[in-house]
This record gives C-alpha cells, sequence and structure tokens, in this order.
C-alpha cells in the first residue's frame, strides 16, 4: 500500500509523512503541483499548511484536482479540512477563537476514524481558520468546545477531515486514527 503526502506549506508534513512509515506505509511526501497522472497511490493525505492558506485555493495548488478527479480516499488535515469544505461548498474562515495547544475532542460520529476510541480525547490544534458549515454531503465526525468542526466525512465518498493534528505526539490516539484511514485505503484497494 502506497500513501501520499501533499505538501501544503504545513510545519508538520514531515510528521505526517514519518506516522504513515512508522506504520508500515510506503509514503512519500509531493508538492501540492504534482500532476494528477503522477499521482500513483491509494491514498492521499493533504497536509496543513502556513496560515490561512486553506482559504487560498491558489497556494493550495492541485488539491482541488486531486479531491475532484481521483477516485481514493483523502485524509484533509487542518488547511487540508478547510480547503476541502470550501471546495466542496462549505464554508471555512477565521475562527472566532484561534487555538494552538491542547483541546479536548468530542466524537459525535464515531464512523471509520474514530471506531473503538474513547468518546472524548485530547488533540493538538494550531488554526487561526475553521470550518463553519459543512459542505453538502458531509457529516460531523468530532467537534470541540471553541470550534463546531474538529472532523467530518462525505457521505458516500472516502473524503476526511480533521482539524486537529493526528500526527503530533500531544494528541491521544494519533497512530490509530492514521490506522484508521489506512484502513479506509486498503479496504478500498481489496473491494
Amino acid at each position: 500500500m502506497r500513501i501520499l503526502v501533499v505538501d501544503n506549506g504545513g510545519q508538520w508534513t514531515h510528521r505526517e509523512w514519518r506516522v504513515l512509515r512508522d506504520l508500515g506505509i510506503e509514503t512519500e511526501i509531493v508538492g501540492n503541483r504534482t500532476p494528477l497522472d503522477s499521482i500513483k497511490a491509494d491514498g492521499l493525505v493533504l497536509s496543513g499548511g502556513s496560515p490561512r492558506v486553506g482559504l487560498d485555493g491558489e497556494a493550495m495548488g492541485l488539491c482541488g484536482d486531486y479531491i475532484d478527479k481521483l477516485d481514493m480516499p483523502i485524509l484533509g488535515i487542518c488547511a487540508g479540512l478547510q480547503f476541502m469544505a470550501i471546495h466542496l461548498g462549505g464554508k471555512a474562515g477565521p475562527s472566532a477563537t484561534p487555538e494552538f495547544g491542547k483541546t479536548l475532542i468530542t466524537v459525535v460520529d464515531e464512523n471509520d476514524l474514530f471506531k473503538g476510541l474513547p468518546g472524548s480525547f485530547i488533540g493538538w490544534e494550531s488554526h487561526n481558520d475553521e470550518v463553519f458549515e459543512l459542505p453538502p454531503d458531509f457529516k460531523l465526525l468530532a467537534d470541540s468546545e471553541t470550534c463546531p468542526v474538529q472532523a467530518m466525512k462525505h457521505k458516500s465518498r472516502p473524503l476526511y477531515g480533521l482539524q486537529f493534528h493526528p500526527e503530533v505526539e500531544h494528541t491521544d490516539n494519533g497512530y490509530e486514527i492514521f490506522q484508521a484511514f489506512i484502513d479506509v485505503c486498503d479496504a478500498r484497494g481489496r473491494g
């Protein structure tokens, strides 16, 4: 199995790559302007990015094409989530309460990513922007006291988004969340 990490300029892009590698996945970091025909993978992680990048479609390179044209599971993290939401018809913008540090995440729907995990856990935040309104055909998976969309999933496609950063050691169950995404990619590949 091969999962690519799309680099949107995030400070922890290499951590996402490392967690996948630690879990035994063939992985590589690729630029967000990598042509579609060069994306040979079973899944994609859309990394976080520098401040406001998730709201700037131009700065997100070809991420919109990856979402629209690639038939594979995609996990957007932080800016990746924000971009995915806007691109697919939701709303995102400046947070009423920008977050940096530990936040209590509450699971609303365990779905694929949170199966078997506690109903609440600590997630590491680093964001000035957030999703205010889910795109059509998405459902809420998790929230927090100050952020209404901590996790979301498309109802029929394998598209997922996380506001918090599962790749850093400060997030509880981060490896398990990545493993759950790997399991989605594996099941899709076998299906």
